[in-house]
């Protein structure tokens, strides 16, 4: 109770208006049919939602119409950290948030987060899909989180408005917006530039303004957020390989009888599958659309970058848990 009432404490003023909205919509069964709410950040037109929409369709399919998703899609329940909040409170019965934020609600998350972790796209699916993956997923429960499944969300770049990005001295002084992610930070400080926490649905608006410099992301984000309106440099460093994770409220996991754990389970594994397809076509997609948007696409050596942020990995020495966790990714074959 001392642990929950904290909490309570943390949670910031401005999601009382929206929990107050969505205590009306909790997970509810209504003539025999369980309906989950679903709420997400990101455009309609993006994988993630397609794939939440298949995940819909079959959820209805597997359980013969006896579970469905209402999907909320571009913030309109609020902010990945919000809408993980009101998961918590069992007032949202599942979200898509990404690793970045999920670490401050689950900290052994940010393993997934440090730069250069990943050898490759292939390496991560191996790691995320084994058990090292589960044993993630399984530590969010302690934080009222049930994970369920992870989507692919490519690897993050960097793009800027004024100068390109060749070699880590290029971002030197560069206020550069990141998630709100102690490991996020800590990569963007290590390469010389100004970690600048900013809301993701505040960034175009910041990046006119020159509030920041520039970003960092993957391509379909950068893409269909229209930054590349501004920025006119993208450096295909490939720092993090970042995923997003399904989640549902373990208030919500409770609600539901063994029947319907399976269904919902199958319905985010099968989705998983199709966003990974969805997402390798987006992220083409995205850098051929931004390029004859007359972005500059740079393909630096990336182990320059790598290399600078060696002192991010041994720092972690010290915590020989969190250490080993990091070597086991690492020696994953």
């Amino acid at each position: 109770m001392t642990q929950f009432i904290r909490f309570h404490k943390k949670i910031s003023r401005h999601i009382f208006p929206i929990l107050a909205v969505i205590l009306l919509l909790g997970c509810n069964t209504t003539g025999g049919i369980r309906t989950l709410k679903l709420a997400h950040g990101l455009d309609v037109k993006h994988s993630v939602h397609l794939a939440m929409v298949q995940m819909s369709k079959d959820l209805d399919s597997i359980s013969k119409g006896q579970m469905q998703l209402e999907i909320y899609p571009n913030q309109q329940l609020g902010t990945e950290r919000q809408c993980l909040e009101l998961l918590q409170l069992g007032a949202l019965d599942m979200t898509k948030v990404s690793v970045g934020v999920l670490e401050n609600f689950a900290p052994k998350m940010k393993v997934l987060g440090l730069p250069f972790v990943f050898r490759d796209r292939e390496h991560s699916f191996q790691v995320l899909d084994g058990p090292i993956g589960q044993h993630l997923l399984d530590e969010g429960e302690k934080y009222w989180l049930k994970g369920l499944g992870y989507y692919d969300a490519g690897s993050r770049s960097f793009y800027t408005k004024d100068r390109p990005v060749h070699k880590p001295e290029d971002l030197d002084g560069l206020k550069i917006r990141v998630m709100e992610s102690v490991t996020a930070m800590d990569m963007v400080n290590g390469l010389g530039g100004a970690a600048t926490p900013i809301s993701w649905g505040e960034l175009y608006t910041s990046l006119q303004q020159g509030v920041v410099d520039g970003a960092e992301n993957n391509p379909p984000s950068f893409y269909l957020s229209r930054h590349y309106e501004v920025c006119k440099y993208y450096s295909l460093d490939e720092h993090t390989v970042l995923p997003d994770v399904v989640l549902s409220s373990t208030h919500t996991w409770k609600k539901l009888n063994e029947q319907e754990r399976q269904w919902l389970k199958q319905a985010v594994d099968l989705s998983v599958v199709h966003q990974r397809k969805l997402w390798a076509i987006s992220e083409q997609e995205a850098l051929d659309a931004v390029q004859e948007a007359g972005v500059e696409i740079i393909r630096p050596d990336k182990t320059l970058f790598a290399e600078k942020l060696k002192s991010n990995l041994d720092k972690y020495k010290e915590d020989k848990a969190f250490y080993e966790l990091i070597k086991a990714i690492q020696e994953t074959k």
